[in-house]
């Protein structure tokens, strides 16, 4: 297994956050971090043809300044890069993490994210992008990208940080759910934390076995464990958990066949992360 983590950092709020996560992550794997900003296809370039303008009876004196201000804009882009880039890698060696290596990329996140993904062990964004702003009603437009596509675990990271101890596993024995608790049980990033399986549903044998099943999952490797049922829907009874009992780290699968895939990957936008103040990981 590489033991390497990707944190993806832009402008915003979060990803100060990221790069605490991604520290705190790396820390108790022992892993390198990769540190990756991604400019958009037209924002790191000059050169932007203009000849259309002449159509526009445009003079050549002008297009030469639009030409001029479109190659300052592109500079200034690659330097906002540089600094964020600069700034993480300081947040994240001041935290006791590292090796980190810097990468700029330009054009489709997705794209430089799936590059990478074959060398890398999880994934660390913000619940927000830059072009998000504060709106809690809207999430990171490439969230939704990076964990329908991703084939390791994505850690989004909520806007402030917080060493976690206490984790929520939101159970629905599905193939995703089953890989949680699996990783789990193999990642130095669970180690001496508690841990609650709550299955949001009716209470049956077959559940109750397939918790009791997990719980001694995790025992096995010292994780306190308790198991419990929660009446209502998914979203609105697993964030009243949290706020209740104080958790820290919310641990979901991304897949799944129950009324919780559809709360966490719809077609829109992802109702769980937005329901919670409190990061989460995905299993796909």
């Amino acid at each position: 297994m590489t033991n390497k983590i990707l944190a993806l950092v832009d402008g915003s709020a979060y990803s100060h956050s990221v790069c605490h996560y991604t520290a705190w992550i790396a820390g108790r794997l022992s892993a390198s971090v990769d540190i990756l900003h991604v400019l958009g296809r037209r924002e790191g370039t000059a050169g932007s043809d203009l000849s259309g303008a002449l159509k526009l009876g445009a003079r050549s004196a002008l297009l030469e300044q639009l030409a001029a201000q479109d190659a300052q804009n592109a500079k200034l882009a690659q330097a906002k890069g540089r600094a964020i880039l600069d700034d993480a890698k300081m947040i994240i060696e001041a935290d006791g993490a590292g090796p980190v290596t810097q990468r700029l990329r330009q054009g489709d996140i997705l794209e430089a994210v799936s590059e990478l993904e074959p060398e890398i062990r999880a994934i660390v964004i913000g619940k927000r992008g830059e072009a998000s702003g504060f709106a809690s009603d809207h999430l990171g437009s490439n969230l939704e990208r990076i964990v329908r596509s991703s084939k390791v675990p994505v850690f989004v990271a909520s806007r402030s940080f917080k060493p976690v101890t206490k984790v929520l596993v939101a159970f629905d024995a599905s193939a995703s759910t089953q890989k949680a608790i699996a990783r789990m049980v193999d990642s130095a990033v669970f180690r001496d934390m508690s841990v609650t399986l709550v299955h949001a549903g009716e209470e049956t044998t077959a559940m109750r076995t397939k918790m009791e099943e997990a719980q001694l999952a995790l025992r096995t490797v010292g994780l306190k464990t308790t198991a419990e049922f929660a009446s209502g829907e998914p979203e609105a009874a697993l964030k009243a958990k949290i706020a209740e009992d104080g958790f820290d780290l919310l641990v979901m699968g991304a897949y799944g066949h129950s009324r919780i895939r559809n709360l966490i990957i719809g077609s829109t936008t992802t109702a769980m992360i937005q329901a919670v103040k409190i990061p989460l990981v995905l299993y796909r």
